[in-house]
């Protein structure tokens, strides 16, 4: 169940929403009656290798209540980024929320390959530190002097616990992931303080083992899912978050099931 129409009337951005973790929060958001534009590259005219448009997440967003609007937006190009904050800017003159969950993951298989840092192709080092870093940064950017024009915003970054844990000697992850996200936990602390006073708000979440579309391509990557949550379990808890108005310091990090058990939004059995 959603939050009913807690949100409506509000403006959010979710980046990297044409399937995963994205579509599940931007489907969230509509369940809470958010006005919700939905980007990313895979579209009706040029999907990608796995399930799920822009248009399609638009329409569910739409359908759950809300109303979604498709946006075909490369977050590696800045061009494409700045066009759609002038967008919602024209179209709708405010912005409520910013959800910077674009990601530019190889496969999994390629993620949880053991490749060690002196073996691993530098494109991959670029690529998730392009859209898994600096996008979010481009996109708040950008997001920010909309929110400062109402007194009032909420930046949320999708990241994870690997963003304080760091990487063991057994694990299996590209050191670029770990890097990537421990760099964003340090850009939404110091995005917050830069924020301070402001009403505008910077907290990230970090989500529980999700079984995403990639997930689920390469699952035997993993050996089994059992206790693996649906993408539906993120998104309906950060509905709740930001219907619950953002509440907590700005700059920390939250987990998704410390938010479920505040917020009383119930774990899906799996």
């Amino acid at each position: 169940m959603g939050v009913g129409g807690a949100l409506r009337g509000k403006v959010v951005v979710v980046t990297g929403a044409s399937r995963g973790l994205g579509k599940a929060i931007a489907v969230g958001l509509g369940e809470a009656g958010a006005t919700v534009y939905v980007t990313g590259r895979s579209t009706t005219a040029s999907p990608g290798s796995l399930p799920g448009t822009v248009e399609e997440t638009a329409d569910e967003v739409t359908g759950a209540g809300g109303e979604g609007i498709a946006v075909r937006c490369d977050h590696a190009d800045d061009a494409d980024v700045a066009s759609l904050f002038e967008r919602v800017k024209t179209e709708r003159g405010r912005l409520d929320v910013l959800v910077n969950n674009a990601f530019a993951s190889p496969t999994q298989r390629v993620l949880w390959g053991s490749v060690r840092f002196w073996e691993m192709p530098i494109e991959l080092w670029d690529d998730l530190i392009a859209v898994g870093l600096r996008s979010h940064f481009v996109a708040t950017r950008n997001a920010v002097p909309l929110m400062l024009g109402n007194g009032r915003g909420l930046v949320l970054n999708v990241a994870s616990h690997a963003a304080e844990r760091g990487k063991k000697p057994d694990s299996k992850v590209l050191i670029s992931y770990s890097v990537c996200k421990a760099g964003l936990r340090r850009l939404t602390s110091d995005m917050a303080a830069e924020l301070d006073g402001t009403g505008v708000n910077v907290v990230e979440v970090w989500p529980p083992a999700t079984t995403t579309e990639g997930v689920i391509a390469d699952w035997d990557v993993f050996g089994d899912l059992d206790g693996w949550l649906p993408p539906v379990f993120t998104g309906r808890v950060v509905a709740a978050f930001v219907a619950d108005g953002g509440t907590g310091r700005s700059g920390s990090a939250f987990a998704i099931k410390d938010l479920a058990d505040k917020l009383g939004v119930p774990v899906p059995a799996v």
